[in-house]
């Protein structure tokens, strides 16, 4: 059964860093386009940062440009969210999400994936 499943969340003070990490199994993460969004209370879901399955190429909302890095570790199935600089407004539940598709553009639009994991929560105290 495909499944990802997200870890790495916590509480941290504003300016902290925290590494959340997006593990697959059923299916091989590398060759999927695989995004993580982040839903805070009474707010929509919104797309954060995504990384193609072509090339590698990655995108970021501009809510997070600069602070947060999507990388990956093939031999762990694995993809992770390198957040810096932390802000209360950063404070969410993070999904990872994962998609079979091989497109140069990866998309951070939630309709474009098909396995979604728990989601781990994330405070960010000021």
């Amino acid at each position: 059964q495909a499944q990802v499943v997200e870890s790495g969340g916590g509480l941290v003070q504003s300016g902290s860093s925290l590494r959340l990490s997006c593990t697959a199994s059923g299916f091989t993460l590398d060759h999927y386009a695989v995004a993580w969004f982040r839903q805070a209370p009474g707010k929509e879901r919104e797309g954060v940062s995504c990384r193609s399955a072509a090339d590698g190429s990655r995108k970021y909302a501009d809510s997070v440009k600069g602070r947060f890095t999507i990388s990956g570790d093939k031999s762990k199935n694995t993809v992770y969210l390198q957040m810096n600089s932390l802000k209360p407004e950063d404070t969410a539940v993070y999904y990872c999400a994962a998609a079979p598709r091989i497109e140069y553009l990866c998309s951070i639009e939630a309709p474009d994936y098909r396995h979604w994991g728990q989601g781990t929560q994330v405070t960010v105290s000021s």
